[in-house]
């Protein structure tokens, strides 16, 4: 299946959710891209959107291959068989989170504009991005859910590849997807519209999203 852009993979997205209408449900859009999805989920479940802060981490000369990610309230996931297998040392994975934590902190004062981070506690968390690939960033975004109190966790995406549902099935209590292939390549692939997610869009559906 190939989306025409982020919303409409989202609308796609939010059929496959209304099961969880009327529950104690938050979404929780990954930034940039999962925004847009993250929007039409919201819209179709009358549920609040919320940002999640979450960074992955590219290999130093490879950057669109994630060996980890960095999440608020200290999360970090490193993958440390694909760190021995590339031979990325410390002195080169320092840096990087070191530069992706401070543009965690630029993303959270531009994006919630000095609101406190939403309160999770009994809640269901929807998680949502434009795709996953290796997963690194949506674990991570699991594992802030959880420690942040939420009750169930929905991990969901418009695309992932087939394995997918096996990666999260420790972290979320259940995952949703409208295309699970079993070839997988970029998550691009998949969308006529790929481009980038501009941050002033971000502010724009929160602030639409808000204002219901």
């Amino acid at each position: 299946m190939r989306f025409m852009n982020r919303s409409h993979a989202g609308r796609k997205l939010a059929r496959r959710l209304d099961h969880l209408k009327g529950e104690r449900t938050v979404v929780l859009g990954l930034p940039r891209g999962g925004i847009p999805v993250g929007f039409e989920v919201a819209r179709r479940l009358s549920a609040p959107l919320e940002v999640l802060l979450v960074r992955k981490l590219g290999a130093p000369f490879q950057p669109e291959l994630a060996i980890g990610a960095l999440g608020e309230g200290g999360i970090q996931i490193i993958d440390r068989d694909r760190v021995r297998r590339l031979r990325i040392g410390d002195d080169h994975i320092e840096p990087l989170v070191s530069r992706e934590r401070e543009e965690m902190a630029r993303q959270a004062e531009v994006f919630r504009r000095g609101r406190p981070a939403v309160d999770l506690a009994g809640k269901t968390a929807v998680i949502v991005d434009d795709g996953v690939a290796t997963g690194s960033t949506a674990l991570a975004a699991c594992a802030i859910a959880r420690r942040q109190g939420a009750d169930r966790i929905v991990m969901a995406a418009p695309v992932a590849p087939f394995d997918a549902p096996a990666i999260f099935s420790e972290t979320a209590d259940e995952f949703v997807a409208v295309s699970t292939p079993r070839r997988f390549s970029a998550i691009g692939h998949f969308y006529a519209d790929f481009g980038p997610t501009p941050d002033y869009q971000v502010v724009e559906l929160l602030e639409r999203a808000r204002q219901g």
